[in-house]
């Protein structure tokens, strides 16, 4: 038989309600406490993060780029002149002076304008010393006329005097007496209008060369850029140096201000290096660099960020110092450590003895005589009250310390002979240190 279960509607609905209740009241509190959290640290990918353990003391960002050390002076000789090339004299590696030729350019146009200038020069020089005859002839034509009025007139004036006194005593009338004083006036107006001839004649005679002299300027200023213009056919290095770079060959047609050719001072080099474009914006102006030359590690300082962007890269010019440290390390090379140390040769900067960069030459020739220090230099000509030229020329005694002077510093990074050839002639100079007092200064190698 069937037996009526007893209903729990009402149970079931207020368990429901209960839940319900509890599961909004849970997520309420999960809501506010996740709205008060603080936002989680960002994630970063493992590879673009430096782990180390934190530290005190400077932070060093280092910024790496291949390079090539290069000169700071050099010169791109350009044509002056159109024409083929007709020979070149020299290839490049060659030393060279500053007259140097070579190559030879051909342009017959430009021989003959400049022939031709020189004749219209010429034609205007021999025109100039014509007209200056003919002026001074004529001036010269001018001042007889106007001596022969000033005769006549002196004898009128003195016939007239005469005239009047013998009208007084009766000899002559006085129509002979009025026609004398006419004549003497006549010719008196005559002298001074000669005479005022004469002077300006005499302007005129500068006023014609003058012009002439102008004319004859400006044919000399043609004429010496004429010439300029064929010696320009001749093309010469313009500064000591080696020649690096000849773009054209015999035969070759160029154009005015096409370059014939490059020349560098090998004596002076900077590092120009090629730096990632995403590392270079921790770059400055002065920071500090090393630079590997394969034969040594030398510092230096930024002079120069290109601010273009090429492939990538920006080229940052590095100024090269430490010239002297650089042959400090080969005197301690295991080659001349021995004689370095039985000479007991002592390698100081400046910043070691407390000197200011800055000081001028005649300060630091006096203070290292007092303290028995040589000085090693690069090659300081200057001419001024305080240079160091003109301080040894002034101060120098037979017992004075000599200055060594580098004059080619650079090769020293980049020539292991030439480097060679300077320790061994420091060291020989210091090893016979009582026979080079008094020299003044003393050239390395």
């Amino acid at each position: 038989m069937d037996i009526q279960r007893p209903s729990n509607a009402a149970a079931k609905r207020r368990r429901r309600i209960i839940v319900s209740a509890l599961a909004i009241i849970f997520i309420a509190g999960v809501t506010l406490g996740l709205s008060r959290l603080k936002p989680a640290a960002p994630s970063v990918e493992r590879s673009t993060i430096w782990t180390d353990t934190v530290k005190r003391g400077p932070m060093l960002r280092q910024v790496r780029g291949l390079g090539n050390l290069v000169p700071v002076d050099m010169r791109w000789i350009p044509s002056l002149t159109n024409g083929p090339v007709e020979r070149r004299r020299i290839l490049p590696g060659t030393q060279v002076k500053a007259d140097t030729i070579i190559m030879d350019l051909s342009n017959p146009q430009t021989e003959q304008e400049a022939q031709d200038a020189e004749l219209q020069l010429k034609a205007a020089e021999a025109e100039y010393k014509n007209l200056e005859v003919k002026v001074q002839s004529d001036l010269m034509t001018q001042r007889a006329n106007a001596a022969t009025v000033g005769a006549d007139y002196s004898d009128a004036k003195t016939k007239a005097e005469i005239d009047e006194q013998l009208q007084k005593l009766g000899v002559i009338s006085g129509q002979a007496l009025k026609s004398s004083k006419g004549k003497a006036d006549e010719l008196s107006t005559r002298n001074q209008i000669e005479q005022e001839r004469v002077a300006i004649n005499t302007k005129s005679v500068t006023s014609q060369l003058a012009v002439q002299q102008a004319k004859i300027d400006e044919l000399k200023a043609l004429y010496h850029l004429k010439m300029k213009q064929l010696d320009s056919l001749h093309v010469r290095a313009g500064i000591d140096g080696v020649l690096t770079e000849v773009p054209v060959v015999e035969g070759q047609r160029v154009t005015a201000g096409s370059n014939l050719a490059k020349v560098v001072q090998p004596n002076h080099l900077k590092a120009e290096l090629k730096i990632a474009e995403t590392q270079s914006k921790d770059i400055t102006f002065g920071q500090p660099a090393s630079v590997d030359t394969h034969n040594g590690v030398i510092q230096g300082t930024v002079m120069r960020i290109d601010p273009a962007v090429i492939n990538g890269t920006v080229t940052v010019d590095v100024n090269l110092e430490g010239h002297a440290a650089r042959i400090w390390q080969r005197m301690q090379s295991l080659s001349w450590r021995e004689l370095t140390s039985s000479l007991d040769v002592v390698f100081l900067t400046v910043q070691d003895v407390n000197l200011d960069r800055e000081s001028p030459d005649n300060f630091v020739w006096n203070f290292r005589q007092k303290r028995g220090f040589y000085l090693l230099t690069s090659n300081r000509n200057e001419d001024s009250e305080y240079s160091l030229e003109t301080t040894i020329r002034r101060e120098n005694t037979l017992t004075s310390l000599p200055v060594f002077t580098l004059p080619m510093a650079d090769r020293v990074y980049h020539s292991q002979s030439f480097l060679e050839r300077v320790v061994d002639k420091l060291l020989d100079f210091i090893l016979f240190s009582e026979t080079i007092r008094g020299s003044g200064r003393l050239y390395l190698p």
